[in-house]
């Protein structure tokens, strides 16, 4: 039957049901909730980076975070959102910017202050240190390498395995921000090569195909390089990188193992899976993930919907 059809789901946050009620209280501006959520979520980083991350992209239009802060200016809880919000709002202006257009480094001086007085607050958290090296992107020359090192040493003490925090490195490092092409492979084969087994660290290369690609694109005169660029999923080096991920990382999980923290890697994964035709790991990967999606990166390459259909067909599996 036609409602009986595939169709994935992206739900913005990723199956976490307690994130998706706490949001509405933004609306109404009520902070009460999201000090309640945040509060029940304790030191579980990964669940508590997902949270933040979400609460933060659905604050930077309201006022709820400073409304918060001001009813209780030594929550730490507050504080570390605070951070995240301000991190997500500098972000925003720089996207509605345009490319080329400077950024208003005021805004990022303030965001940095907002994460360094959340580590204060908070000395056990990790968060506020990605949103600090997440931030450092968008000084116009980056931030000293000595700078970049002790927060990244920071982060290191507290989550040592925080896929979010090397992401934002790898990105600090990627052409398209401070770096280059070989840094960034450098920096994820370096940190998926200490990973222990059942760590999601070895994803970072996927990762970091993802950022050469669109770079090239970005950087293209035409759009016929979208058409060369076809190998690029698909060579020796990137087929080898699928499996040795899928090896590392996913082999003996459960469907019912993917935490709503972890969706996004698992949708890179099964990504560069399909790109790479690598059909024996695309396909426990789809279905494992099952209707669970999330639009990047298969936004990068095509309609997500469309991709994710056209590739559970290509593999056997119900569309």
């Amino acid at each position: 039957m036609a409602r009986d059809r595939f169709a994935p789901d992206f739900d913005p946050d990723c199956g976490d049901a307690a994130l998706s009620s706490t949001r509405h209280d933004i609306v109404i501006g009520r902070w009460q909730g999201l000090r309640d959520l945040l509060r029940a979520t304790g030191p579980d980083w990964l669940a508590r980076g997902h949270r933040v991350r979400q609460l933060a992209q659905a604050c930077t239009g309201s006022s709820t975070v400073e409304a918060w802060l001001a009813a209780e200016p030594r929550s730490a809880d507050a504080l570390v959102l605070r951070a995240a919000t301000e991190t997500a709002r500098a972000f925003t202006l720089a996207i509605a910017a345009g490319r080329g257009v400077p950024i208003d480094q005021q805004r990022v001086d303030t965001a940095v202050l907002a994460c360094l007085a959340a580590s204060e607050a908070y000395l056990d958290d990790p968060t506020p240190w990605i949103s600090l090296i997440s931030v450092a992107r968008l000084y116009t020359a980056g931030v000293r390498r000595a700078e970049l090192a002790r927060w990244w040493d920071e982060l290191h003490q507290r989550d040592p395995y925080s896929t979010e925090g090397h992401l934002q490195v790898l990105h600090y490092y990627s052409a398209r921000w401070h770096g280059s092409h070989g840094l960034m492979y450098d920096f994820a084969r370096d940190a998926a090569g200490v990973a222990p087994p059942g760590c999601a660290l070895p994803v970072l290369v996927q990762y970091a195909r993802v950022e050469e690609y669109r770079h090239a694109l970005d950087s293209a005169q035409d759009r016929s390089t979208a058409v060369r660029l076809g190998q690029h999923w698909a060579h020796d080096g990137a087929v080898g990188d699928v499996r040795r991920t899928w090896e590392r990382w996913i082999t003996g999980r459960k469907e019912s193992d993917i935490v709503p923290g972890e969706l996004r890697d698992f949708n890179y994964l099964t990504h560069a899976a399909c790109s790479a035709g690598t059909g024996d790991v695309a396909a426990p990967l789809l279905e494992m993930l099952g209707r669970r999606a999330t639009r990047t990166p298969w936004s990068y390459t095509g309609e997500p919907v469309q991709q994710i259909t056209r590739w559970r067909k290509e593999w056997g599996l119900r569309s």
